[in-house]
């Protein structure tokens, strides 16, 4: 049986969580408590496989109480469950060393989902903030391009044949082609639709 930590601030939600969790034969929460500090006085006695880690907690916040826990137990897999969906909050987490990031509207059964997809080797997370991390890896690929292979991009946005770009930027097709070659490569992708998506993502950024 898999024991589980629960590290949050408001007791209805622990007690919601814990619950939950109780009612599986496949996981136990063995310590719930309202603060980063009152964990650690222990959570190396308890030894858990999961900790479930809110962000806006009393004192200790908990991308530091990650941080720690990861240091202090590197075997842990700590999951991120909060409100907050904000690339700062993911990315700082993530960082952290936390294994998932989930949001509290995702529902009671993501916790569930949450450690069955842990368990298959899985890296729990919802939809939007899966999402979130792939654009914003696509937005820092996109920075990585160079002024000709925007100019190249910008214009295959635009509907423009290989020729067509050849002529305007004055190049061979031959390096027209070897321009897309790079920019699906450092883009990840694989189609021009692909390519298409991403610049328009970029421009309403933008």
């Amino acid at each position: 049986m898999k024991r589980i930590v629960l590290i949050e601030d408001y007791e209805l939600v622990r007690e919601t969580y814990k619950e939950i969790i109780d009612s599986t034969q496949k996981y136990k929460v063995v310590g719930d408590f309202a603060s980063c500090e009152e964990a650690f006085l222990q959570l190396e006695d308890l030894c858990p496989d999961v900790v479930f880690m809110d962000v806006n907690l009393p004192g200790m916040n908990g991308i530091e109480g990650t941080k720690k826990i990861r240091e202090m137990m590197p075997e842990v897999a700590v999951i991120v469950v909060t409100v907050n969906e904000e690339s700062k909050f993911v990315f700082e987490a993530l960082c952290a060393g936390a294994i998932g990031y989930i949001t509290k509207v995702s529902g009671k059964q993501k916790i569930i989902e949450a450690l069955e997809q842990l368990e298959s080797g899985g890296a729990p997370m919802s939809n939007k903030i899966a999402r979130l991390i792939v654009e914003s890896f696509q937005q820092k690929k996109a920075e990585d391009l160079t002024d000709r292979e925007n100019d190249v991009l910008r214009l295959l946005s635009q509907g423009k044949t290989y020729s067509s770009i050849s002529e305007e930027l004055e190049i061979t097709l031959n390096t027209v082609k070897t321009h897309i070659k790079k920019i699906y490569e450092k883009l990840h992708v694989n189609s021009k639709s692909e390519v298409i998506a991403i610049y328009q993502q970029m421009q309403q950024r933008n």
